[in-house]
């Protein structure tokens, strides 16, 4: 593992900005420690379908997650001023207020990082598109509900003709189980909450 400070100045964006070293760096990790505070905070809570929005002077307690080039899974936990506390996924919108000093962790060789869908074989298939929040959360939800899955990456004309050929659809993402095409995000969670997808484990 090799590390790398992060030092964001006033106004930076803290999710699109650990995106960009994670981009940049080109290999997966996660973050190590963190010290600093906001004027806003963006974060999706459980159950939300709308991320939840304060802003003020708020202290970041923690913020913990996963890395990789191809996006990030990033749990925040933040003070107000009252001393409550609030915390959910961390969303694009959260800004720096006086600074933050980030501590990050990349694995040395991006075949280190062992992931679900290496270990089983997986019977869902996702695609999605590079910055799509939609896409994003629908990998959020698949990761921490333990699915197992595989992901391609809809970033070019030709891979996004095949999959609208496919799917006869072209949003994203879009879910397939067992070579079917079942839907995007919506369908997705609709199957989280019935439960049916708790069965591919």
């Amino acid at each position: 593992m090799r590390s790398l400070p992060l030092n964001l100045s006033p106004g930076s964006d803290l999710r699109l900005s650990i995106e960009k070293v994670a981009q940049e760096q080109g290999a997966n990790g996660f973050v190590l420690g963190v010290v600093g505070n906001l004027s806003r905070a963006a974060f999706q809570c459980p159950g939300n379908s709308e991320p939840t929005v304060l802003e003020g002077n708020l202290e970041i307690i923690t913020l913990n997650g996963t890395l990789s080039p191809d996006g990030v899974h990033l749990h925040l936990s933040l003070s107000d001023a009252a001393c409550q506390v609030w915390g959910g996924h961390l969303e694009p919108g959260t800004l720096v207020l006086k600074g933050a000093d980030i501590l990050l962790g990349f694995y040395l060789q991006e075949g280190n990082q062992i992931s679900i869908d290496s270990l089983k074989t997986a019977r869902l298939e996702i695609a999605v598109m590079p910055g799509c929040p939609w896409s994003n959360r629908a990998l959020r939800l698949l990761q921490s509900s333990e699915i197992p899955f595989k992901k391609e990456i809809v970033d070019n004309d030709s891979s996004f003709q095949v999959f609208q050929k496919r799917s006869n659809n072209s949003t994203f993402p879009q879910i397939f189980i067992d070579g079917k095409f079942v839907g995007g995000y919506e369908s997705l969670a609709d199957l989280n909450s019935s439960g049916q997808l708790a069965e591919l484990k």
